[in-house]
This record gives C-alpha cells, sequence and structure tokens, in this order.
C-alpha cells in the first residue's frame, strides 16, 4: 500500500470518494439497465424470461470491459474517479474481473454488502471489502 497516496499526506486523492462511488454506482445501474432494456427489445421480448441472468452477464461484462480500459466504469469516469491497484497502477483484465467478482458476491449478500459500505465510509483510503482484499483503492482523478 506504500505505492498509493497518503490519505494523511494527501487526502484530495480521496476526498468524497465514498459519495462519488454512490453517484457513479446509480449511474452505472441505470446505463446497465438501459443497455437490458435494448437486449429485451431485440429479443422481441423475450429476454423479460431470462431478465435475470441478462443483467448479470450485461452488467459484468460492462464492469470488467470499462475498468479494463481506463479503470473505471463509465459512471466512476462521470464522477471523476478510478480504480488503482495497491501498486497505484490501473487495473488490467485480471484485476477487473477479480474485482468485478467481489462485486458480485458482496450484493449477493446483503450482510457482506453492508460490511463493505461501512468499511469505506470508515477507513482512511475509503476501501470497500473488496477494495480490502485486493488491495485496490479508489480515488479522485488527476486534473
Amino acid at each position: 500500500m506504500n505505492h498509493l497516496p497518503d490519505p494523511d499526506t494527501q487526502p484530495d486523492f480521496y476526498r468524497s470518494v465514498t459519495s462519488k462511488r454512490f453517484v457513479a454506482w446509480l449511474f452505472d445501474i441505470a446505463f446497465i439497465s438501459l443497455l437490458c432494456t435494448v437486449a429485451i427489445l431485440l429479443s422481441a421480448g423475450l429476454g423479460l424470461f431470462f431478465l435475470a441472468v441478462i443483467y448479470a452477464v450485461i452488467s459484468f461484462v460492462y464492469r470488467v470491459v470499462t475498468i479494463t480500459n481506463g479503470s473505471a466504469t463509465l459512471g466512476m469516469r462521470f464522477m471523476g474517479i478510478e480504480l488503482r491497484d495497491a501498486f497505484g497502477e490501473r487495473m488490467d483484465m485480471g484485476k477487473a474481473i477479480a474485482h468485478t467478482a467481489g462485486y458480485f458476491v458482496s450484493m449477493a449478500f446483503a450482510v457482506i454488502q453492508i460490511i463493505s459500505v461501512i468499511m469505506m465510509m470508515t477507513s482512511a483510503r475509503g476501501q470497500g471489502l473488496t477494495d480490502s482484499f485486493l488491495g485496490t483503492v479508489m480515488i479522485n482523478r488527476r486534473a
């Protein structure tokens, strides 16, 4: 973790990141829902029978592709934040898959998600459970 900005000496990297993550998450959910709507329309409505699967697949692929290609989803980019690994580097595909898988596990179990949110709100770097496990951190992008 010593490759990442220090929250005590460089607090601007972490300022308001938790609230920005929440807004980015809402943005991403809206965008993923739009993509699902398009998929259902293209399937002549038959996709409604598989909505949960379609949503999960589109969400997983969307998150992995956008995090791999810019270390942030579109919502994160909109909010000016990005993910970095333990060495301060941008996320590659393996790390994006691991982070997205961790997100899916935490979303599948309410207790884990609650713990993750509490950790984001109370830790110095604003890391959730998946972030702590992988050594990733969400920071404000440099201007």
